[in-house]
């Protein structure tokens, strides 16, 4: 095992290299065995064979294609044996990234002045354009009333808050005001950021349906490659805006009413409680938004918990044609509605969507009531979801900083 870490932590270059070497090493043993004609001795064999263990056991080590394991217990285990650190990660990264993480920066944000800054805002602001360092904007306990909106030329940017004084972000934004994807206490559109151990909430009232424009965006995560780690999204109808790009989700807490999950991002979900608040009209927890079958998104959900109030919670409804939604191993309680899934009341989309599940649990993951149009999967069509190849994660994903 001890050799397979080693060989797994190798970088890319190394490889070509012992690969050259080994292909010369083949050659001379031909050689000096006087088969010069092509053929290949024992000795030749055996070396190619172990050329081969090498560079496919590279591969095997990246992390992409080992599923989430069927026990809750596991999780971390095969998340810790997959997700590597910077350090053991070198050359096979994205080259951006591994050069923003040779030298990380930490700003401090304090309310009580001893950081840096005073305000995220003015954090951020003091990141230049074009940033290609890791940022770490470490954010003190207490709550922080500021619209935050990170630009797409900042990228590289870390939240980081103590696990024990979870800091809040919170904003009163809703669709009337900004729109509704423009009302988001959070905004991010820069590519490989990374949470961890935030709140983020929208503020405004819960949607009566009466008042309009009342949904209110907690965060939106429209660039590419970001991580979230036990952070909490707060707020109604419309919660976490999963916009676009490729996201992964660890340790987590949603919460919300109608459509809390909704976008057209490429993301996975692991360890997370989907809470509803119920009680009040239709409730839905997503509303993934693929237009056809050949847009590569969607959102799985592995190992999550669906908690809450009320009753007929609709996992996802068929906002747009082709929504793409899967749910593994996730524990339902009593609010998910016995169908589990809405055709939107455009009974043609459910020639269109692809609803699946695999092997979940509890009072509201019955099979047998589930809609007819949705999926129970088989594991080799579960598999691809429950790997971190569905988001690329072994070119890009890391582990939650330790401050």
């Amino acid at each position: 095992m001890d050799t397979l870490k080693a060989i797994s932590s190798i970088s890319i270059m190394e490889m070509m290299l012992f690969a050259y070497l080994m292909m010369e090493m083949i050659d001379r043993v031909d050689i000096i065995s006087g088969d010069g004609d092509g053929g290949s001795t024992p000795i030749a064999i055996h070396l190619a064979i172990l050329l081969a263990i090498v560079l496919t056991g590279h591969v095997v080590f990246s992390g992409d294609v080992t599923p989430i394991p069927a026990q809750p217990s596991a999780v971390n285990r095969w998340f810790a044996a997959n997700v590597k650190p910077f350090a053991s990660r070198k050359g096979s990264l994205d080259p951006a990234l591994e050069a923003a993480e040779v030298n990380p920066q930490v700003i401090k944000v304090r309310k009580d002045g001893s950081g840096d800054f005073r305000k995220i805002t003015d954090a951020i602001n003091s990141i230049p354009e074009g940033n290609t360092r890791r940022v770490i904007i470490w954010i003190g306990a207490g709550e922080y009333k500021e619209k935050i909106r990170i630009e797409r030329n900042k990228p590289f940017i870390t939240f980081y808050g103590n696990p024990n004084a979870m800091p809040v972000i919170t904003y009163s934004g809703t669709a009337l005001q900004y729109g509704t994807v423009d009302s988001a206490s959070l905004i991010v559109e820069s590519d490989y950021f990374v949470a961890a151990n935030i709140i983020i909430a929208n503020s405004a009232p819960r949607p009566d349906g009466v008042r309009k424009g009342a949904q209110a965006v907690a965060l939106r995560i429209g660039g590419n490659k970001a991580a979230f780690y036990r952070c909490k999204m707060i707020g109604f109808q419309d919660t976490l805006c999963d916009d676009k790009g490729y996201h992964f989700f660890k340790d987590c807490y949603i919460e919300g009413t109608v459509d809390f999950i909704f976008g057209r991002a490429k993301s996975l979900y692991v360890n997370t409680e989907l809470r509803v608040l119920g009680d009040k009209g239709m409730t839905v927890i997503t509303a993934q938004a693929r237009d056809s079958s050949s847009e590569d998104c969607g959102f799985s959900f592995v190992h999550c918990q669906i908690t809450g109030t009320g009753s007929g919670t609709y996992l996802g409804r068929a906002w747009m044609p082709s929504p793409r939604v899967v749910f593994s191993y996730t524990t339902m309680s009593s609010v998910v509605n016995p169908a589990g899934w809405s055709n939107n009341f455009q009974t043609e989309r459910e020639k269109t969507v692809f609803f699946g599940e695999y092997k979940s649990s509890g009072p509201g993951a019955n099979p047998a009531t589930r809609a007819k149009f949705t999926k129970q999967l088989t594991e080799a069509q579960a598999r691809p979801f429950m790997v971190l190849g569905y988001i690329q994660g072994s070119k890009w994903l890391l582990p939650p900083p330790q401050l």
